[in-house]
This record gives structure tokens, sequence and C-alpha cells, in this order.
């Protein structure tokens, strides 16, 4: 079988990328030939093993005015590329009206991680091209809680769940400490509001109070200057500016070294004008680290993060809950190893092996969306 699959990036970067290399991947040691499409200029991982990799979609990360025109017009450089494929697979939701023009009488399949196909379903304009190429797909949820919200934007879907995936190995490897100095906590996933940067400022506001030698890590884009500009704002107020690091994207193995050497992970996810975490890929990745975890109730996060055995979950938009169930792990060595260890054996049961396996039996399906 050769697939064509469709992301921005195939690396170990950000949520599309990370799904598409370890799916890519997965999908390559188990015998099928991808074709791998990524954004113009965009970071493939020489480890992907595709067939063929084609920088040729419109960028999408960061985001671009005038997206769906200029998708249109990269269908003719798309489908040359696609050609022989047995079908068009979308990791990210934008590409899906490319992947309909692209795919022609070949099977369609979407991947639906969280936010994006209920909100671009409902747009004004571009709504009923993204409802056509939802439904003439075979579409793919990645939680429960995704999969609830895609029925509700599109009555008479029912997406197959298949949650996400995790290469455990990757995150049990050694690494180097990257420079920790005391009580560590990690949040991975970026500076938005929709992850509750601002929240996990106000919460450590409240442990530094106690554990004034605790020490807050923030990686990942920060792609939304004024909310940035307001989490800088916030350091200043609490005098944080010693104790609270945005790191921004930085090195694979320096990210690898803070879930390996952090004491706590903890990601505040809110559900914000729509937007949602679908499931929380980075709860995943902090559990095979053997980090304990702290995440919010209300989104995917209820799949990622199992609570009081893998991490503890509190309600959103609540500082003074998130900052007790920091507190309660970085005063606890025996509660965070618990939890660490059970994380680690939940991780490994979320294989790529196994997932990759399932995306398979989907392809296998007869032509048509799934019923």
């Amino acid at each position: 079988m050769r697939v064509a699959l469709l992301a921005p990036d195939f690396a170990a970067a950000y949520g599309w990328a990370r799904y598409a290399l370890d799916l890519g991947r997965s999908l390559s040691a188990q015998g099928v030939e991808v074709v791998a499409l990524a954004q113009t200029g965009g970071t493939v991982d020489p480890g992907l093993g595709a067939l063929l990799v084609e920088r040729t979609l419109p960028r999408l990360v960061p985001a671009r005015r005038g997206f769906l025109i200029r998708s249109l017009l990269a269908v003719p450089r798309v489908r040359r590329a696609a050609k022989g494929c047995d079908l068009v697979h979308v990791l990210a939701e934008p590409y899906a009206p490319l992947g309909l023009w692209s795919a022609g009488a070949r099977p369609l399949v979407v991947t639906a991680h969280g936010t994006f196909v209920p909100t671009t379903a409902a747009r004004a304009l571009a709504g009923p091209l993204y409802r056509r190429a939802y439904r003439r797909a075979r579409l793919i949820a990645v939680s429960d809680y995704t999969a609830g919200r895609v029925r509700a934007a599109l009555p008479g879907l029912e997406p197959v769940v298949i949650r996400n995936g995790v290469d455990a190995a990757r995150f049990q490897a050694p690494q180097p400490d990257p420079g920790k100095q005391g009580l560590t906590v990690l949040a991975s996933g970026g500076v938005k509001a929709r992850k509750g940067t601002h929240l996990l400022v106000e919460a450590f506001a409240q442990v530094h109070a106690q554990l004034p030698d605790a020490r807050l890590i923030v990686t990942g884009r920060a792609d939304e200057p004024e909310y940035l500009a307001r989490v800088e704002t916030l350091i200043a107020q609490h005098a944080l500016g010693g104790r609270v690091r945005l790191a921004g994207m930085i090195p694979e193995t320096e990210l690898l070294g803070w879930y390996r050497h952090a004491d706590v992970f903890a990601l505040p996810s809110l559900n914000v004008g729509g937007k949602f975490e679908g499931f929380g890929l980075v709860f995943l990745e902090a559990s095979a680290a053997g980090l304990p975890v702290v995440g919010t109730r209300g989104s995917g996060v209820e799949e990622a993060v199992i609570d009081g055995e893998t991490g503890l979950l509190v309600p959103q938009d609540d500082p003074g809950a998130l900052a007790s169930a920091i507190l309660r792990l970085l005063r606890d060595p025996a509660l965070r190893v618990r939890l660490g260890a059970a994380g680690r054996a939940h991780a490994a049961r979320q294989d790529w092996t196994a997932i990759a396996t399932r995306v398979r039996d989907v392809y296998a399906r007869p032509a048509g969306p799934l019923p």
C-alpha cells in the first residue's frame, strides 16, 4: 500500500508535526510506502523512512492569509506528488479541502485532533467546503471527547476513535541535565491562551511563595504577541523573573532533558472561544518520561491523564486548585514516584506500533466514509 500523508512538518516540534512523524515512521516500519507531503520550507525528519518527500503544501505553521486560495493553487503539485498512492490521509485538518481536491476517486482520511474540525465546519464562507471534505472522508478522532465535538458539529458522522500514541523509548533514554536548579515544574506546548500559560504563572506564584527554590520552565512556540506580553507582565508583577523561564522552541535534546530531569509536568488547558484540547499528547510524553502530570478536566486531557493514577486533574481556570496540585506533588516524592511509574506503564500501552495498525485498519475499509 502507498499512502500520501499531508502535514505541515514531519518533526519532533509540535502536535501536528509530532503526530505526522510518529505515524509516518510507524507505517513505514510496517511496510506501508509513505509519500510525505509537507509545507513549503517544512521540516521532514530523515528518520521518517518515506518513499518520497515533497515540500509542496501551502504554509500552515505559522498561519498565513489566503490559505484556501493557496491550497487550490497547490492541487496540481499535490496530485503529481500523490500519483500512484492508494489513498490520501490529511494529518492537519486545515488541509482537508486540499486533500478532497487532490484525492479524486481515491479514499480520503482525515485525522481530527481537536478544535479545527468543529471550527472550520462552522465558518460562514469556507464552512460548506470543509463540511463536504469531512463528510467525504473517513474521520479518525484522537479522543472520545474530540469525537463528541465532531458529531455535534457534523450530525450523522461517526468518527473512529484512535487515541494518540507515544514513542515511549524516546522519553525514557538517559539525557544530560539541561541546567535544573531546585524543584522544577515543566510545561510544554507553547505560550498560548488555550494552554492556560497565564494561569500557570498565577498558580506558580502561589507555589513560589511556599517553595521559594522552585522553578517553572515553559517550552514551545509563542505565536500570540499580545498574549506573550500579558504573560511576561504577570511574571514581572509577581517578581518571578528569576524563577520562570519562557524557553521557546528549544533543541530536542534539551527538551528531552527537561522531561527526564523535571519533577512535575503541568499544563492547565482551557476551552477558549470554541478551541479545546483534543487529547494532550504532551501529557502522554511526560508520562512516558516518568513525570507525574497535572492537567484540567473538561477536554480530551481526561483521556491522556488518569486522575489519581498517572497524575492529578483540576478544574479549568482555577489557579488555586492548580497550585495546590503542584504543591502536593512537589512536597511528596513518594507520590511523584508512584504516579510517574504508573504513567510509564500507561504510555507503554499507547505504543505507536499498535496505533499504526489501527490506522491501517481504517485504510483497508471499503471506499467512502466510515459508517
